[in-house]
């Protein structure tokens, strides 16, 4: 799929937003660039850290909204900027939110609303993690979620519960949780 069908996908989409002043904010990027193969996004591997509960996981660039950013829409390309040295204000266009979504954290649902955007990259650009917060970060071909053997289960255990969650697998990595809702979310909206 091309960044010029996506964007028209987009431009017909309402997203569905959660209001309300007793959740935080935060915002995640998807963002695409053309490939001779079609559109890929990128994705990080978060930094293991202490008190995260996204610690380690395979994830979107994005994070809490500062009071400094005028809108989600500045958080989502603030953080990106920050994680992984993408400008998108300078860099990218953005073609659309989609639905919010409330996050969860070790089982249990947060005070915290997830806004996804996506963005389409207007130049070439490198990827710098923010080794503090990104170990890794990669390009992954869209296209490769559709396919069978992309998909997958996640399982954990949370207070002696053994959880399963559907995932995305790509070269050895699992896209699981919220991750996997938004891309998910991105798809259904594409089809």
């Amino acid at each position: 799929m091309t960044i010029e069908v996506i964007r028209d996908r987009m431009r017909q989409y309402r997203a569905v937003r959660v209001e309300g002043a007793e959740y935080a904010r935060a915002a995640v990027a998807v963002v695409l660039r053309q490939d001779q193969q079609g559109a890929e996004f990128i994705v990080i591997h978060r930094a293991h850290r202490p008190g995260d509960p996204w610690s380690g996981h395979m994830a979107l660039p994005g994070g809490r909204q500062d009071p400094a950013d005028r809108d989600l829409f500045m958080t989502a390309a603030r953080e990106t900027r920050e994680e992984v040295g993408v400008d998108l204000t300078q860099h990218g266009e953005l073609l659309g939110p989609l639905d919010d979504l409330r996050a969860i954290g070790r089982g249990r649902p947060l005070n915290l609303i997830i806004s996804p955007f996506v963005y389409a990259l207007t130049a070439p650009v490198t990827l710098s993690p923010n080794q503090r917060e990104v170990q890794s970060a990669f390009w992954v071909p869209l296209a490769t979620l559709r396919r069978t053997d992309a998909r997958g289960t996640f399982r954990h255990s949370i207070a002696g519960q053994e959880l399963a969650h559907p995932a995305f697998l790509y070269r050895g990595h699992t896209i699981w949780g919220l991750t996997h809702r938004i891309l998910s979310g991105l798809l259904d909206v594409l089809d």
